[in-house]
């Protein structure tokens, strides 16, 4: 029996019953109903991340630091809010600091919505990281990373 008293195979049963395509026995985490957000940067570069060329996606651009994550987490260096961004890639965004927008690209399955300080916001094989800094006139600029935040977002608090 299963933690609410069900096995895999009543459920299935029953969500077929329901005229429910199951494809396994899984409990997917709820969707955070979270809206797109976009942001104008100042540096305007020809490729950016989550444009295509040819059948080929990019995943990062001029400003982004790579680092091999070999399938590790990533975590959320101050309580704050993920939301989707261009196509692989969230934004994160905390009032703990907020002129700073931190974009993360190549998560798998990101949380999204409110997270705590050291919560696990995602995993993946690569995480393409860049830090923005919020200018006076309400535009963005990419702004080198602090490496104090990298070891925050590689290790929970």
């Amino acid at each position: 029996m299963g933690r609410w008293g069900w096995n895999c195979r009543k459920s299935t049963i029953m969500l077929l019953g329901l005229g429910l395509a199951h494809a396994g026995c899984s409990v997917a985490p709820p969707a955070v109903n979270e809206p797109v957000r976009t942001i104008q940067i100042q540096q305007s570069w020809q490729l950016q991340p989550g444009e295509a060329i040819g059948a080929y996606r990019i995943a990062a651009g001029l400003g982004d630091i790579s680092i091999d994550l070999k399938g590790g987490k990533v975590y959320a260096p101050f309580a704050g809010r993920i939301q989707p961004n261009v196509t692989d890639c969230v934004l994160f965004s905390s009032p703990e600091v907020p002129a700073y927008l931190f974009r993360l690209c190549g998560l798998k399955q990101p949380r999204l919505g409110s997270v705590r300080q050291g919560q696990a916001i995602g995993s993946g094989d690569y995480l393409h990281f860049a830090t923005l800094r919020k200018l006076p006139e309400g535009t963005w600029t990419l702004v080198e990373p602090s490496r104090s935040i990298l070891e925050q977002l590689l290790s929970p608090s």
